[in-house]
């Protein structure tokens, strides 16, 4: 299917990431056959951190190559360093997506690390991708968590932003993400960040990804689509959040996000009523989690045949 806008399912990683409650790892790959049964696209699976800083992801490697044997979705994995990178090539995955933040004090508090040092670290992944011939074609989005906002120091000017963005891809990034980690941001904030962000990208891929802590999850992907964006992170109920955004809501619900875009037009090939098993699985694996969304609750309007569809049954 030709698909006019990418959405990346973030509920194994993002929405696993603060979750107390170990989720076995069959567990995860059946989350995970769901989700490419629902024609999703594009997973971020797992985290190649420290199983000391985060213990849901000390399967990371076996959740890597378990997913890289379902067919359908582009799986790719979160690293702060190179060595995540490095176990993360070795599993065989095909896209990486660095993180590091804006802000100094929250790139400090969640990685231990200056930005300069993250910097250095994205510089010796590229070198490592260059290494061996079957890395070359691997994807290194280059993620900037905090573009729109800091529980630590606030606001984040727009110029650090995008001289990030620009450092980001002089080092080699493929692709971009822009992440308004805390829930800070408005629409004509994002639109304004997201029009100059796509300027200095040229032809790569600028992705987009918000909480809704403050309820304009789903306004800042109109004021980000207006600005030319075509890749938005959600995740299954909501599931996720910062630790240093203390009563956080999480991300942006994907089934709300995939009616949204597909209300305005957009085929992004997710099938709602396959992406029904992909809760339910959710839910009764973190039965004392929260979860989110309108499109489950409310079903979807009587008579809306989504895009995708229509082209499907073409």
């Amino acid at each position: 299917m030709q698909r006019d806008v990418i959405v990346r399912e973030v509920g194994l990683r993002d929405g696993l990431q603060l979750v107390k409650t170990f989720v076995p790892a069959e567990t995860k790959l059946a989350w995970a056959r769901a989700v490419a049964a629902a024609g999703i696209p594009e997973v971020e699976v797992t985290s190649f951190v420290p199983a000391k800083v985060i213990a849901q992801f000390a399967d990371a490697t076996e959740i890597a190559k378990g997913a890289l044997k379902i067919p359908g979705p582009l799986w790719c994995v979160l690293v702060p360093n190179r060595k995540g990178a490095e176990f993360a090539l070795d599993a065989g995955i095909r896209k990486i997506n660095f993180v590091l933040s804006v802000s100094e004090g929250h790139n400090q508090s969640n990685v231990r690390k200056t930005t300069d040092q993250s910097f250095d670290e994205f510089r010796q992944i590229v070198e490592l991708k260059s290494s061996k011939p079957e890395w070359k074609d691997v994807v290194l989005q280059g993620c900037l968590a905090t573009s729109l906002g800091c529980t630590i120091e606030g606001h984040v000017p727009p110029d650090r932003v995008l001289s990030f963005v620009d450092r980001y891809l002089s080092l080699g990034a493929d692709e971009i993400t822009l992440a308004d980690t805390v829930g800070y941001a408005s629409p004509s904030e994002v639109g304004n960040l997201f029009h100059h962000a796509i300027r200095l990208a040229g032809k790569k891929p600028v992705y987009a990804h918000f909480h809704d802590t403050r309820g304009l999850g789903l306004a800042n992907v109109v004021g980000a689509l207006e600005a030319g964006v075509r890749g938005f992170d959600a995740s299954t109920g909501g599931l996720g959040g910062c630790p240093f955004a203390p009563g956080a809501s999480g991300n942006i619900v994907m089934e709300d996000l995939v009616f949204l875009l597909e209300k305005e037009g957009l085929k992004t090939g997710v099938d709602l009523e396959r992406y029904r098993a992909v809760r339910g699985i959710a839910e009764k694996a973190l039965p004392e989690e929260k979860f989110y969304g309108t499109i489950r609750e409310a079903g979807l309007p009587k008579g809306f045949t989504p895009p995708s569809r229509q082209e499907a049954a073409e």
